[in-house]
């Protein structure tokens, strides 16, 4: 089971590229899963494994727009891989 501010910081991050890039989560969902409900999940109180939680954190660090900031409040994962999506 994740932690709760581990959850917030996923679901926060999610709401942020969203909102920048002017989808919804589930449109960030899709890109990093598959499957559009994700984030809904979590916002509803589900839980999801640590990997699925790395994995998801990870995307982010990978993919974040050049032209917003990371938030300060959310460690910011150090990740190998030099993929950009689009």
């Amino acid at each position: 089971m994740l932690p709760m501010d581990q959850r917030q910081h996923i679901v926060s991050l999610a709401e942020r590229m969203a909102a920048h890039q002017g989808v919804t989560h589930f449109a960030i969902s899709m890109r990093i899963f598959g499957k559009g409900d994700f984030f809904k999940g979590l916002i509803d109180g589900r839980d999801c494994r640590t990997k699925t939680a790395s994995r998801a954190l990870s995307w982010f660090a990978l993919n974040w727009p050049n032209d917003l900031e990371w938030p300060r409040e959310i460690p910011r994962p150090k990740v190998k891989a030099v993929r950009r999506a689009s």
